[in-house]
Formats: C-alpha cells, sequence, structure tokens
C-alpha cells in the first residue's frame, strides 16, 4: 500500500471552504478510482494560519497514477483549493505502507449521508 501525503495551508477564514472541498469534492473523486484505500485531512493551527494535511492511502502506484497522473509527484490541487488555500505544496511525498497497526474508519466530522452508518448495516464498500 502507498500513502501520499501532501500540505496547504489556509487562512483562518477559508480554513473551511478548503475543509469544504476536501469532504465533498476530493472525496467524491476518490471513491471512484479502484486502487483508493482510504484517506484523512488532518488540520491544525500554526502561526495565524490553518495547516492541512492530507494522507490518502492507494493499493499501489498505478492507482496513484490513477488519481494524479504520470507525474504521480506533482500535487493534484482544483481551482477550488486554490481560491481557499493561501498557499500548498507542488510536490506530494509517497511512502510505501511498511507496518499497519489498523487504519481508522472512514467518517467526517460533519455526518453526510455517506459517512453515517447504522448499527449492524455493515461497510458499503468503495
Amino acid at each position: 500500500m502507498i500513502a501520499r501525503v501532501w500540505r496547504g495551508w489556509a487562512s483562518q477564514e477559508r480554513a473551511e471552504d478548503y475543509q469544504r472541498h476536501y469532504d465533498t469534492e476530493v472525496s467524491g473523486q476518490l471513491h471512484t478510482l479502484s486502487g483508493f484505500r482510504g484517506a484523512q485531512l488532518l488540520r491544525r493551527d500554526e502561526d495565524g494560519e490553518v495547516a492541512f494535511t492530507s494522507i490518502t492511502w492507494f493499493a499501489n502506484l498505478d492507482a496513484v497514477r490513477e488519481f494524479a497522473g504520470d507525474d504521480y509527484e506533482q500535487a493534484v490541487v482544483a481551482d477550488t483549493a486554490r481560491t481557499a488555500l493561501s498557499r500548498w505544496d507542488d510536490r506530494v511525498v509517497h511512502h510505501d505502507v511498511a507496518v499497519q497497526v489498523g487504519l481508522p474508519g472512514s467518517y467526517s466530522l460533519r455526518p453526510t449521508a455517506q459517512s453515517i452508518q447504522m448499527p449492524g448495516a455493515g461497510a458499503s464498500g468503495e
């Protein structure tokens, strides 16, 4: 499995715009990919800005290329994200996952129809 790690920064005023973009548009795009295995958006206050770290997991580099293209280390930053962010890393770092002790389940702090699961309903898959 491959972990794809990228960072971007937003002003306090635009941070919710970026988080909403990730939770809807990015999430929707990722779920269409056969090799997508999960994602997290980490958020922290940093020197008056909000720093975001995106970690996405893919089955292999072919799956990463399906998302990012042949130059898969180039960041994929949509126009909506460019509007919300003040700056971002142009290049992405990839890691082979050496040890996995469980990955967090898929959830959102703002529940959506896709993220709510009723007890006993089981996983919906990708």
